[in-house]
């Protein structure tokens, strides 16, 4: 009895590190920093690493900014400003390198000619490089506020 409570103890021991938390809320330097990043964007500014990825409104994949970019000008969509809204960021680090980062913006476009003016929850990855932070891929989804109010 004895011998079989030692293994089922060892078992339970062994399972449960499987299945322990990984740390994604320290690295309070890097999250800083991703927290610059965002806030410090801007449309023109491209923050893209080489192989970026982006998903467009319609489900469109480009897979550099350049190519995003001209899927934008052939949409006739041109972004005006987005504003991240504070206290709407969770950030998540992945052993100091990778970074998981979900927002809600104000993001004000105009689309083919008319002023737009829309809430977007943004997800998007970034990997530290030596030369700093560069985003590798990004989605966002347009908040229905009519279903889904947005809490300040």
């Amino acid at each position: 009895m004895k011998k079989a409570l030692v293994i089922l103890w060892i078992l339970w021991g062994g399972c449960s590190a499987g299945f322990a938390q990984i740390d994604t809320v320290s690295f309070p330097k890097e999250r800083q920093q991703i927290r610059e990043l965002i806030h410090q964007s801007k449309p023109d500014r491209a923050v893209d690493c080489s192989d970026f990825i982006a998903v467009g409104p319609k489900g469109d994949i480009s897979f550099s900014h350049q190519q995003w970019q001209a899927v934008q000008a052939k949409e006739k969509v041109v972004f005006k400003s987005v504003r991240i809204r504070p206290g709407h960021e969770i950030i998540r680090i992945y052993e100091g390198k990778v970074a998981v980062v979900n927002f809600l913006a104000d993001v004000n476009l105009l689309v083919d000619g008319r002023d737009v003016a829309i809430k977007v929850r943004r997800l998007e990855v970034y990997h530290q490089l030596p030369t700093g932070w560069c985003r590798m891929a990004g989605q966002g989804t347009q908040v229905d506020e009519q279903m889904f109010p947005v809490k300040e």
